[in-house]
């Protein structure tokens, strides 16, 4: 092959990788937070999450069910998501808001204990963390993550029935109007 066309080649690999970025993006930023897309995926959702138990980062194994009866906010993350990041301070505001009124948010870090946690307490996070894995990603695919993107945030009322779900960074407002009804 000659150089002319290996370099022809490869523009136009980064060009397509490029727009194939560009158009996850533009999906990721235009989903809002929805009702589950049918009743199937809500109830397999909500059952596979509250079924899940993970360990903390004191490594004790937290059933996630143990917040039943509260108003949920389930968020898969993890210290080198950039999103995550950008979104973890205000559910930290959030929970001091709405702790009260029965909010509690559970963060599930697909990510290594060490690094959770330093990340944990640089930010100073004020609501359970637990640790996944693998199975943690398998949990949040049945609840509609089939991209296996992060972060990904679901929202169970008290009586454990699945609300929504946001793939991508989820903003104050929209949070907001998706927890209000509930609390």
């Amino acid at each position: 092959m000659t150089k002319l066309r290996q370099v022809l080649l490869y523009t136009g690999i980064a060009i397509l990788a490029v727009a194939a970025g560009v158009l996850l993006r533009g999906q990721l930023a235009s989903n809002d937070v929805a009702s589950p897309p049918d009743a199937a995926v809500a109830t397999k959702g909500a059952e596979s999450i509250l079924a899940a138990s993970f360990p903390d980062l004191e490594g004790n194994i937290q059933p996630v069910s143990q917040w039943r009866g509260k108003v949920m906010v389930v968020n898969f993350w993890a210290s080198w998501c950039a999103p995550c990041r950008e979104e973890i301070p205000e559910f930290i505001s959030f929970q001091d808001k709405f702790r009260d009124k029965g909010l509690v948010f559970v963060g599930i870090a697909v990510d290594q204990k060490e690094r959770a946690a330093a990340f944990s307490k640089e930010m100073g996070i004020n609501y359970p963390v637990l640790v996944g894995d693998m199975k943690a990603m398998q949990i949040a695919g049945a609840a509609g993550n089939i991209q296996g993107a992060l972060p990904f945030t679901v929202v169970i009322d008290r009586n454990g029935k699945m609300i929504g779900s946001k793939l991508g960074r989820l903003s104050e407002s929209k949070l907001e109007s998706m927890i209000g009804p509930l609390l």
